[in-house]
């Protein structure tokens, strides 16, 4: 069963279109619960909300008391979700619900042959400014030949993967950026799904070049010290028991 995480700063205008089609979604796979992450927001987001919940019993919502960024929202979101798998997806609209049933149709189709197993969504076309849709491929080709962690669309909000898979990663801010690099470090095999991009139709994006330029060439640095030290593949250990006289 899947639980939906929708991380929020300040999107009140998109909540009523994106929580309407998360529903719509859950005819088709198995979504018990809507889990909307506020992250401080300052306009009518906690408002409509928590007008939503009143006609939508899917739905639950966790607040943050100040802004402590998108990465927290996940761990949040993850903490009180109650089902075994989770599916993330960015607040803004961009992404359609609509792809989940992929994500999950392809989630347990390889789940079959190994359980840990991380759907990531790679977008097919993108609906951002020409800067942004620049700075992203350009810092996607540095993470990947640093990193090695196959993923070509790593800033896809669209994600499906185990609860406990998600929980055992290593919490840091700005996490979020370098889950394949993770997953993959904690034994957790990718598969990649191309999904569905639109254009932003209210609110404002959070994210520019220089808010994330500087944090993100620090970050690549600690998570490739990270991946170059975890436990090898073969790492087993084995209880040595005596022999019974």
């Amino acid at each position: 069963m899947i639980s939906v995480v929708v991380p929020v700063l300040n999107e009140a205008e998109n909540i009523a279109r994106l929580v309407a089609e998360i529903v719509d979604a859950s005819k088709s796979v198995p979504i018990r619960e809507i889990l909307y992450v506020d992250d401080g927001s300052d306009d009518a987001t906690v408002a409509v909300l928590t007008a939503r919940r009143a006609t939508t019993p899917l739905l639950r919502v966790i607040q943050h008391p100040r802004r402590l960024g998108q990465s927290a929202a996940m761990l949040s979101g993850a903490r009180a979700a109650t089902q075994d798998l989770l599916v993330f997806i960015d607040g803004d609209g961009q992404n359609s619900p609509a792809d989940i049933a992929e994500l999950y149709a392809s989630f347990w189709q390889e789940a079959l042959r190994n359980g840990s197993v991380a759907v990531l969504g790679e977008r097919r076309d993108r609906f951002d400014s020409p800067l942004r849709r620049a700075s992203s491929r350009l810092a996607n080709a540095v993470r990947k030949t640093i990193l090695g962690d196959e993923t070509r669309d790593t800033g896809c909000s669209l994600k499906l993967m185990r609860r406990e898979d998600f929980l055992a990663l290593p919490y840091f801010d700005h996490m979020h950026r370098f889950l394949p690099a993770l997953l993959l470090r904690g034994g957790v095999r990718l598969v990649h799904v191309p999904v569905s991009h639109r254009p932003r139709v209210a609110g404002r994006s959070k994210y520019g070049f220089w808010n994330r330029a500087f944090v993100g060439l620090v970050d690549l640095i600690g998570v490739a010290w990270l991946a170059r030290r975890r436990l090898p593949s073969d790492h087993a250990a084995t209880e040595l028991r005596s022999a019974r006289p």
